[in-house]
């Protein structure tokens, strides 16, 4: 990676992209520190010291800025949210599809639709955590508030989680790319020294030496089935093409075992960090409260919680595969361009076989990520470390499947702007 990035620097275009994306993520980064309006400045000092798997959870989604009372406390999750139910509506509801097949023009709509979404779920989720930050399980930051300070405080709240999307779409534009996955994945490496200390603090040695080799091959293993695929042999026929003949030949159709990448987990988690968080924020403290109990009862690290999140992580696995891979439109290009799979007839057999194919290896993808996932969790729970490894797995994968996202955009970008070089030097 860090030679992609060097590479890159020598190419203007490439260090205008990266200084752009660096300086995007350190304005997001600023909003992390910078208070509301109307907090108490005694509370700021020391922040949020909550032992609660769901606000370290949270915390470690924004960066800190949950902790901290800060304008960006809401980060990007409104936003994924917003897009994993408008990703399951395109599916649902016929309108969505015609605009999802109307190419960039449809797209534009539906992306319209999930910022209007978005406003709106910011503005429910504005609402419950400044009750939360008015409680004493909050600190009481906003305790003493009047009316107009906590309408501003909403909407302060509300406006920072468009701001937070809108350097999102801002990195996917004009930087980098992936934006929103670097945001989050900048969130999370803001955390790593504190989650560092806090695990010098509560391990011996001999725990943090094991916690170290399991890191070290949970990340080997996250490389290995990201970059591992199955490759389909297709064999395409000579055939005469006007006057041309054009010559046959074998080559192979790759499909990766985990397609969907980290939007899997990324999804996975918001989805079930949303209703549990509001749950817990809007019950203002009262642990009799449904809420409270709901809260509860879906506690990060418990038997119910790690079982929705992995089966949550498998359905979006394959859902997003789904939406990425079509084994009939890939079988009847197959069929249009004279290529077949050996020992398959072309058409329908070959779709049948293609979706088999596609259905094994996913599901192989789909379990890798939950147990990843799930893993720290267990961990944590056996060798009694608390909340300091809370999110190991998630963050692993995350943090991992994006850096080699970013590095497969950065080596793709090169050998196009230096495909002439090659050229001349052969």
């Amino acid at each position: 990676m860090l030679g992609s990035l060097a590479n890159a620097w020598k190419i203007p275009e490439l260090q205008r992209k990266l200084l752009f994306t660096f300086a995007m993520l350190a304005a997001y980064r600023l909003g992390a520190y910078i208070p509301l309006p109307g907090v108490d400045p005694s509370v700021l000092g020391g922040g949020l010291q909550s032992n609660n798997p769901i606000t370290g959870l949270f915390g470690t989604f924004t960066g800190g800025a949950f902790n901290n009372f800060a304008v960006f406390s809401l980060g990007i999750m409104p936003y994924i949210t917003a897009a994993i139910v408008m990703q399951l509506m395109t599916v649902a509801i016929p309108r969505l599809q015609e605009l999802a097949k109307e190419g960039e023009t449809g797209q534009q709509k539906i992306t319209q639709y999930t910022r209007y979404f978005t406003l709106a779920l910011a503005l429910i989720q504005s609402v419950a955590m400044v009750l939360f930050f008015r409680s004493a399980q909050g600190g009481g930051a906003l305790a003493g508030t009047t009316p107009i300070q906590i309408l501003v405080a909403i909407v302060t709240l509300t406006a920072g989680v468009m701001l937070t999307m809108w350097f999102g779409e801002l990195i996917s534009q004009r930087g980098l790319g992936n934006g929103i996955s670097l945001i989050i994945t900048a969130s999370i490496l803001s955390q790593a020294p504190v989650a560092i200390t806090a695990l010098r603090e509560n391990g011996d040695v001999l725990t943090v030496v094991i916690l170290g080799l399991l890191a070290v091959i949970i990340v080997a293993a996250i490389v290995f089935v990201n970059e591992g695929q199955r490759r389909i042999p297709i064999t395409y026929a000579k055939r005469q093409v006007g006057r041309r003949m054009s010559q046959g030949g074998t080559t192979y159709l790759p499909l990766k075992v985990n397609m969907a990448g980290v939007i899997p987990i990324i999804f996975a988690s918001s989805l079930l960090l949303f209703p549990v968080v509001l749950a817990q924020l809007a019950s203002s403290g009262d642990p009799n409260s449904i809420l409270a109990r709901l809260s509860s009862f879906f506690n990060a690290g418990g038997a119910p919680y790690l079982i929705l999140y992995a089966m949550l992580i498998i359905m979006f696995t394959y859902f997003y595969t789904a939406v990425q891979f079509n084994p009939v439109e890939h079988a009847d290009n197959l069929k249009k361009s004279g290529g077949y799979v050996p020992g398959y007839r072309p058409g329908q057999p070959t779709a049948i076989y293609l979706n088999n194919v596609l259905t094994r290896i996913t599901l192989f993808g789909a379990l890798f990520l939950a147990v990843v996932a799930v893993l720290p969790y267990l961990i944590s729970g056996t060798l009694n470390l608390g909340n300091s490894i809370f999110l190991g797995g998630t963050s692993m994968l995350i943090v991992v499947g994006v850096s080699l996202d970013t590095v497969r955009q950065l080596e793709s970008q090169l050998m196009m702007r230096n495909y002439e070089g090659f050229l001349k030097k052969r």
